[in-house]
Formats: C-alpha cells, sequence, structure tokens
C-alpha cells in the first residue's frame, strides 16, 4: 500500500553505519541482506514512567477501519488487538483467537479467547467480535481494508466465544489478514454509542491491548496508559506511559530525537539526518525486517510504455546496486522482485528457485537494447511521475532517465506537488499524462500473493489494467496448499517480472531509532500490528 511522503537522504550512511559499530550493512560497500535485519531489540530491565515516541504526522483517526497507514498502525497497535497476530519475525500466530480452523474452503471458524477483557472491564465476546469486522462489509463506513472482504458473504457470532465468517470463495489470505488491522476487534457497545465520533479525539477507541486510550490533544500529543489489567502475561507493558509526538518536520524531529526530547521513531524511508541519528551520543539505529519496497508504478494503459517490452527495456538497464548504494546510502537492497524473501513464509525453498531463476537485480544493457529493438522505437516520450521536495525521488527518476537515454528513449519528469501526489494513487485524473510514478508499497503479510494480488482485474491499484494475471492469481487465492500456492504464485511472479507492470528497485528495511536511556522496542514490520511498545523500558 502506498504510503506517506518520503524523506530526504543524507550521504555517507553505509560509511556512518560501519564506523560506529552498527553491521546491519555488513560492512562498507556490501549488499543489505535479510540475515543482517533485525525484529527486536534487547530485552528492558524494567519500566520507566514515559516513553515518549514520534510519528511521522499526526493520524487521521484511530478507527481500525480507516487505519491503513503508517502513523494510525504505529499508535493503533498497541492499543486494538486482531484475531490473529503477526509476531516480530514475521509469522502469524493466534491472537484473540484462541484457533483458526478452516473446515471448508469457504468457511472460516474462530473459537476466541475467554479471558479477554475491555479495558472497561468488560469480557470480549463473539458478539464484539462479529461487530468489529462486520463494519468492513458497511460501504457506509468506507473500510480501507476492502480488499481483504471482497470474498466474504456473512459474518456471524455462532457462539458466545466463536465466530463464523463465510466466503463467497476460498480466499487464503482472508485468515492472514485477520493479523492486520483488519481482524482488529472494538468493544460492541462502544461503537453503537461512539458512532461517527469511534477513533477521533473525543471519540477514542474502546479495546483489549497493553496500553489504552487515554487523550488526545489535536496538534500536539497523543497520549496511552498501561493497561495493568491486560491478559496476556507475556506481552504486559513494562512502562507506564506512551505518548505520541506528532513532528512532521524532519529535521526538528531528529534534533527531537539527538536531544533526548523525543525517545525513538520508526522510518520507512531514511531521513534527512540519519547520518546524524548513527552518530548520535544519546542514541541508536537499528535497521529491520522488512515487507516494503521502492518501485516505480506502471500507470500507461496506452502509448509506449503500455508495451512490456519497453517497460522490461526500462527496467534491464537501471543500476538497482547503485540505487542501493548511493541514493539510499546502503540502507536498501536492489531487488529483481517486488516481493523480498521476507514475504517467503511457507515453501521458501520453491521462493527461492523461482527467485534466483529471475534475471538478476544488476544492469543488462546489451538485453535491454535487444527488447527495446524489437519493440521498435517509441513514438512518444515516457513520463514519469516524481513527488515534489524529495531527494529520493529525484535522485532515481534522474537514475531512470538517464538509463532510458542511453537506450534511445526520451524519458521526461512530471513533478508533482507533495499535497497532491497521493491523488494518483486514487484518481484516475491525477494519472492522466503520467506512464509510471514511483511509489514506496508493502503487503501486510508474509505471502507474496499477498502483493501480487494487485495485478487483478478492476483492481483499484491496478493502475495499467495489467490482466495476465488474474486467473492465477484468484486460482493462488483458492489454493490453501502451501506447496501448491507457492508454485502457482512462483508463475505470477515470472510473468510479473517479464511484463513489468511495476518495476521492483529496492526493497527497504524499518529504520529504528532509540534514544540510549530505553531498549525493547520491536525492530521488524510488524510494529503496524503487533504491540511494539509493550516490552520497552530501561536498559
Amino acid at each position: 500500500m502506498k504510503r506517506r511522503r518520503p524523506a530526504l537522504l543524507t550521504g555517507g550512511l553505509a560509511l556512518a553505519l560501519t564506523a560506529c559499530g552498527n553491521t546491519a550493512l555488513g560492512g562498507q560497500g556490501a549488499a543489505l541482506t535479510t540475515a543482517d535485519l533485525a525484529t527486536t531489540t534487547a530485552s528492558a530491565a524494567h519500566g520507566v514512567d514515559r516513553i515518549t515516541w514520534n510519528l511521522p504526522y499526526e493520524p487521521q483517526t484511530l478507527d481500525p477501519i480507516r487505519s491503513f497507514n503508517y502513523a494510525e498502525n504505529t499508535a493503533l497497535a498497541n492499543m486494538c488487538e486482531s484475531l490473529m497476530r503477526l509476531t516480530p519475525d514475521l509469522k502469524i500466530r493466534p491472537g484473540l483467537a484462541v484457533k483458526a480452523e478452516n473446515p471448508t474452503p469457504t468457511r472460516w471458524v474462530y473459537t476466541l479467547r475467554k479471558d479477554v477483557r475491555f479495558w472497561d472491564g468488560k469480557q470480549m465476546t463473539a458478539d464484539d467480535v462479529a461487530a468489529s469486522l462486520n463494519r468492513h462489509l458497511d460501504p457506509a463506513l468506507g473500510t480501507w481494508w476492502s480488499d481483504y472482504f471482497e470474498t466474504v458473504a456473512s459474518i456471524k457470532a455462532t457462539g458466545p466465544f466463536q465466530v463464523t465468517v463465510d466466503l463467497k470463495q476460498p480466499d487464503v489470505l482472508f485468515n492472514q489478514a485477520m493479523a492486520t488491522a483488519a481482524g482488529a476487534v472494538v468493544e460492541k457497545s462502544f461503537l453503537d454509542k461512539a458512532g461517527k465520533n469511534l477513533g477521533s479525539p473525543t471519540g477514542g477507541v474502546m479495546c483489549t491491548g497493553p496500553f489504552e486510550f487515554a487523550g488526545w490533544k489535536p496538534g500536539d500529543s497523543l497520549r496511552l496508559t498501561r493497561n495493568d489489567d491486560y491478559w496476556n502475561a507475556e506481552l504486559k507493558a513494562k512502562s507506564k506511559t506512551l505518548v505520541f509526538r506528532f513532528i512532521a518536520d524532519e529535521t526538528t524531529a531528529v534534533n527531537a530525537l539527538r536531544s533526548g526530547e523525543v525517545d525513538g521513531q520508526y522510518f520507512y524511508l531514511p531521513p534527512a539526518g540519519l547520518s546524524q541519528l548513527v552518530d548520535s551520543p544519546t542514541g541508536s539505529v537499528t535497521l529491520g525486517r522488512s515487507l516494503t519496497f521502492w518501485a516505480l508504478l506502471g500507470a500507461a494503459k496506452s502509448g509506449p510504455y503500455a508495451d512490456p517490452r519497453v517497460r522490461e527495456a526500462l527496467s534491464a538497464a537501471l543500476d538497482r546496486p547503485g540505487i542501493a548504494r548511493v541514493i539510499f546510502q546502503g540502507a536498501a537492497a536492489p531487488e529483481s522482485t517486488l516481493a523480498n524473501s521476507d514475504y517467503w513464509g511457507y515453501a521458501a525453498g520453491t521462493f527461492r528457485a523461482a527467485h534466483d531463476a529471475l534475471p538478476a537485480a544488476k544492469p543488462d544493457l546489451a538485453r535491454a537494447k535487444r527488447l527495446l529493438k524489437a519493440a521498435g522505437k517509441p513514438s512518444r516520450p515516457l513520463t514519469i511521475g516524481i513527488q515534489g521536495s524529495s531527494a529520493v525521488h529525484e535522485q532515481t527518476a534522474s537514475i531512470i532517465k538517464a538509463a532510458g537515454e542511453d537506450l534511445g528513449l526520451d524519458v521526461r519528469i512530471k513533478v508533482v506537488p507533495v499535497e497532491q501526489y497521493g491523488n494518483l494513487y486514487s484518481d484516475p485524473k491525477a494519472r492522466e499524462g503520467i506512464d509510471a510514478f514511483l511509489s514506496t508499497w508493502y503487503g501486510n503479510m508474509p505471502d507474496p500473493l499477498d502483493v501480487y494480488r494487485v495485478f487483478t482485474k478492476g483492481g483499484r491499484s491496478n493502475f495499467d489494467d495489467y490482466a495476465s494475471v488474474d486467473g492465477a492469481v484468484r486460482q493462488a487465492q483458492a489454493a490453501y496448499g502451501p506447496q501448491q500456492r507457492a508454485e502457482l504464485v512462483g508463475g505470477i511472479q515470472a510473468a510479473v517480472s517479464r511484463d513489468v507492470p511495476w518495476t521492483p528497485i529496492s526493497s527497504l528495511p524499518v529504520i529504528l531509532y532509540m534514544n540510549k536511556r530505553i531498549t525493547g522496542a520491536v525492530a521488524s514490520f510488524s510494529y503496524l500490528y503487533y504491540p511494539w511498545a509493550a516490552g520497552i523500558g530501561a536498559r
């Protein structure tokens, strides 16, 4: 899914991290690999009175059905829990459901825990779960998780602690989605009372997590307090209070982190002052496992870029290792596929073989020229959309433009103001005159199918109407057998890599900064859906 404004970059990151003893990059100039990345940080000795954490912007809402973004999920993950849980090592395990059963291909039965209580002391029952999930089926509420509910026929409480979900067709991704905010549970009576005010500064939420909503001062901060009656002894919060600040300006945020005014922050792209954070005497940087990637998203339905041979030629000419090394200063890994190895939550050997059979993530100008010769000289220029005020966009676009010109392509850059860039994802009119645009993106679960599912007919993010894998994607969605699904997804990946509707460039790690007075934060991508702050405390 697309996310907020990419950060500016800084020079010398690889050298700085190595000089500071951080081995995440494997040494200066070495390619970043999954083995280099963390899932957790050292355990805390005991709790502290207050943790102050920065968000990249103020959340629009804390309503779980509209929480599909960085700041919202970072805060919500500590409050509202889901039926299943995405763990720091990117595995899906039981959450509020003690078990999930799939008696038929179109039915999921969730047996709920009986020891879970909301912050107000009321016991969680099947009625709360059914009410929470059924909100995604109400068009008037406008869930942002609709893709995962397209195959749902009904959601019913079939016992005091049992919920049954019937599907219109088999869908292996539905249960996995229950480990995200799509499966979050809010107390039914609170939902009924809050109405449209749910998740607002005055409405708040009523959930079951280790921290509870305690107040939201718009424009300033969001305050959570420890839930001392939390049901899960292993995830009880160590510290008393968690306060979120909303410092959007990167320079101000970095200064606040370095000064100790703020204890920590997650970054999805390197901030302008990352080298300052790496060199900071008051804190440290950890790189974590992630499902996030950097890509060029195709949007052309006609013209030269609608020809897969032109797209493949431009892709083959890209210097991905150079982009990872120079533009991201080592805090990225060159990728030839959209789904990196952290997505391989099953049948990893099959996915490895499929990945290794693809062209390497390095430039092959001779191959690129052969492809373009077969396609013929384009009749008009290619236009790449980039976000204004972003060095990552500008520098990546410059490399794409240079690679295209080496092939004889006329590549032009269209700068879209930052406040308008989000329209490219939702408004076809905003994409008029743009053949492709740069973006960060991520799936939500350790299954490559979650990424490739975007390429279905009529998919809201299938910007160029690429439909060659539509049937295969739907077949894979119905394949509950891991090996069968992996083989199908491997074929989908091969077709997408050949036709390049989206051009993969780099996979991006989570960047975590913490003040040296604390430790215990989750370091991986799961921080968006897992109570990552529960373990934070003093060193």
